[in-house]
């Protein structure tokens, strides 16, 4: 596979992946620009070597057909913005505007596709589609880690029809500090598991359970295996149909000598709100009418005494109801705890848009090793040990 930064694009029309897939409000204006961001130094490094820029993105899921609320037009203007450039704009990413727009592009130049997605054929996989994107430039680059894990056009199928591609800075600071996780982990390694659901995650524990020293687990997936314990988990969540997956993880982490914390105290209301009456209460016998939203102070101690003397970090899913500031304080303690062991010298990897969101919800950006861009990407990298539309690069 070629190297981005061996790469001379003098003159290449460069066809860049890039996931501009990113939240916008009702007035279709956008809330959060990160993922655009950190593709800037790829496309920069494209322009400033004297190549053209054609992007290639999807939004939202509007399942084939066009919608307005989807197109990417939308983010002509902020691209603009915060590239000073004039940004080019083809209403389709495969018609003859595409064809055309493309071949005028001149050198420093950047061009913006609509919404890749609006094709059936890209979730297909379909081939010929791929081909029709691939007909636009010389060059390709995928930037786009978050979506790497799917099997789409213009993810794996456009592969085959470049001589020249490559993973452009995103895609590859993600396999760099992924691969710390998955492959050079230095222990103790700490995995911290969190969200709503067991489900979400069974691969991904299965995966780590031969490399992790200790796994904590919080948030409402923790209701699961402790109902599997034979807790009173009160009005709490669970997947019924999750119990025994969850009690053999549980015994195969007993028989691996790992130590799986789960909480031993939570914090509990009588409904799922902020103004909600607060308690605290043993995990294992939670009231019958109520929820637990948070883990306790006990549990954020333990947790936290475990993470402060690891060496290699993986946070996945925050700890509770962290969006309601009465049931934020548990998801806090943790990124507290992880910004101390980065700061002693752990590496560490927070994944996954819930916890993403919540890291920069509670201004812990800049005091971890790595924030990764992808969940589903993230979590079946982990799992698997690769990626599908990396390993079309290398083919």
């Amino acid at each position: 596979m070629k190297n981005i930064n061996n790469y001379n694009f003098k003159d290449k029309k460069t066809l860049i992946r890039v996931d501009f897939n990113i939240p916008m409000n009702e007035e279709l204006e956008i809330v959060d620009d990160i993922r655009i961001q950190t593709t800037l130094p790829t496309i920069m490094k494209v322009l400033n070597d004297g190549g053209s820029v054609i992007l290639l993105s999807h939004l939202g899921r509007p399942k084939g057909k066009y919608n307005p609320k989807y197109s990417l037009f939308h983010l002509v203007s902020h691209l603009q913005k915060i590239t000073n450039l004039n940004i080019k704009f083809s209403n389709d990413c495969i018609n003859e505007e595409a064809k055309r727009k493309s071949s005028e592009l001149k050198p420093k130049e950047m061009l913006l596709l609509e919404n890749v997605r609006f094709h059936k054929e890209e979730l297909l996989g379909d081939e010929d589609f791929a081909k029709e994107l691939s007909i636009l430039a010389d060059v390709f680059i995928n930037d786009a880690f978050g979506v790497s894990h799917r099997n789409h056009a213009s993810i794996t199928k456009i592969c085959k029809y470049f001589k020249d591609k490559m993973m452009g800075y995103v895609m590859e600071k993600e396999v760099n500090s992924t691969d710390r996780i998955i492959r050079f982990p230095i222990p103790p390694f700490t995995t911290i598991l969190g969200g709503a659901k067991v489900s979400d995650k069974i691969e991904l524990i299965e995966g780590l359970l031969n490399k992790v020293d200790a796994m904590l687990i919080g948030g409402g997936m923790s209701n699961t295996f402790l109902k599997a314990m034979g807790a009173n988990i009160g009005s709490s969540k669970i997947e019924k149909d999750k119990i025994e997956i969850a009690k053999n993880i549980l015994n195969k982490a007993k028989d691996r000598n790992i130590k799986f914390r789960l909480p031993s105290d939570v914090y509990i209301s009588n409904r799922f709100h902020n103004d909600g009456e607060i308690n605290i209460s043993t995990s294992m016998n939670v009231p019958e009418k109520a929820i637990a939203l948070d883990i306790g102070p006990q549990t954020q101690q333990l947790f936290g005494e475990e993470i402060k003397k690891s060496k290699t970090i993986l946070w996945n899913g925050p700890m509770g109801a962290y969006e309601m500031p009465n049931f934020s304080e548990g998801t806090r303690t943790i990124a507290e705890d992880i910004s101390i062991a980065t700061d002693k010298g752990a590496f560490s990897l927070v994944g996954g848009g819930d916890t993403a969101a919540a890291v920069h919800l509670l201004k812990y950006d800049n005091k971890v090793s790595h924030i990764s861009t992808g969940g589903g990407a993230l979590l079946s990298y982990i799992s698997k040990g690769f990626l599908e539309g990396i390993q079309a690069l290398k083919e």
